[in-house]
């Protein structure tokens, strides 16, 4: 695996699926330019997903292009109610890539009990995607997620999977556990949308980019990542060819990831401590339960996640982006932003943390902050 990966859902022309016919020549030079620029730089990990529009069906056109050994192909598609159903997608997403195997091959979006469920239980979805493997149609199978720590900790554990793609990343940590339990097992481990979700560091702060000095915001964070030893690769989701450049630059460091991210790791955290308290940084998010625990289902780890990292370095437009589309209903994006809440309930639920008196004022706060008009996913743009 190389340590960039080229993400397949910006470069697409629609977030729905198409005719071929439909696809304009530009666009599609432009997925071939993109796919052309990875290669030439060793990125030839390319991953998609059916959910991702159009991009199965203009990747299988772009890569009749490349020797198929030139390319790890890697698609996701989410568990369904019956085996069959799963399969049936499968085969879609297989006829639009024009493939007639898959290098690896992930259960999509196992973000809550119920696509867990989907997943795992007896004649479901895995043991779908394990006959696939079985019949060589696949090699190997992995899951993705933005489920919280310890449901991604039990799908690990089941030893169903080779590989997960989770979020993982300077300022979101919590999945460190995840990470160390895919070590033991021996999977995997492919950072999920660093560059975006890690908040979006290709438009940083000031403020961010003066703690980054010398290395740029993103350059920075992937250092961060692969730093970890059980970190393999990052997602770069390339709209067109020169996205990828200031990442591969970065890579000139990769052999001193470590030494060279370690004193901007300090600043920032000095930052942190400075702002929030010398405790704040290791301690606050302990003892808070994850949001379907949360009076009002309140999102308050994620929401203090977030208000952490606009105090401290300014991400308040990141943070008001990924706050505003918060929904209880929504499995990726999951809990309700800050609504009226009982704050002797607030306490007492999150009597376990440290800083529990002060959570309720700050959750004011970042509502404050962050409210808003809605902003929609890259999928309604």
């Amino acid at each position: 695996m190389p340590v960039i990966s080229c993400g397949g859902m910006r470069y697409q022309h629609k977030w729905e699926d198409l005719e071929w016919q439909d696809v304009p020549r530009e666009g599609q030079e432009n997925i071939e330019r993109t796919l052309s620029h990875a290669l030439e730089n060793g990125i030839n990990h390319i991953e998609t997903a059916r959910g991702y529009g159009s991009s199965e069906l203009q990747l299988g056109y772009a890569l009749r292009q490349f020797p198929r050994e030139s390319y790890i192909l890697q698609t996701k598609v989410g568990p369904e109610e019956t085996a069959e159903g799963f399969l049936k997608t499968f085969d879609k997403s297989m006829r639009l890539l024009q493939q007639d195997q898959i290098d690896l091959f992930a259960l999509h979006g196992l973000n809550n009990r119920v696509t867990m469920e989907k997943a795992m239980r007896p004649g479901g979805c895995l043991e779908a995607a394990q006959k696939l493997k079985a019949d060589g149609r696949v090699k190997h199978i992995g899951f993705s997620t933005h489920a919280a720590n310890h449901k991604i900790v039990e799908l690990i554990e089941s030893g169903g999977f080779e590989y997960v793609n989770l979020h993982w990343y300077f300022t979101n940590q919590l999945n460190t556990e995840a990470i160390e339990a895919a070590a033991r097992h021996d999977m995997g481990v492919f950072i999920i949308s660093p560059n975006d979700k890690g908040g979006q560091l290709y438009n940083p702060s000031a403020k961010l980019r003066d703690l980054c000095d010398p290395l740029d915001p993103m350059v920075f964070n992937d250092l961060f990542c692969l730093s970890n030893p059980h970190v393999h690769t990052l997602s770069c989701g390339a709209a067109r060819p020169e996205d990828f450049d200031l990442h591969i630059a970065g890579l000139e460091f990769y052999d001193q990831a470590a030494e060279i991210t370690q004193p901007i790791v300090r600043r920032i955290l000095d930052e942190v401590a400075r702002i929030m308290g010398p405790d704040w940084t290791e301690n606050w998010h302990k003892g808070i339960p994850e949001w379907q625990d949360q009076p009002e289902k309140i999102n308050v780890k994620d929401i203090l996640r977030l208000w952490i990292w606009a105090k401290a370095i300014d991400l308040t437009e990141f943070g008001k982006w990924r706050y505003n589309m918060m929904s209880p209903t929504d499995d990726w994006i999951p809990g309700s932003r800050v609504v009226p809440f009982d704050e002797q309930i607030m306490i007492r639920i999150n009597r376990e943390n440290s800083f529990v008196d002060k959570i309720p004022e700050r959750l004011r706060e970042a509502q404050g902050m962050f409210e808003g008009g809605a902003v929609g996913r890259l999928s309604e743009s």
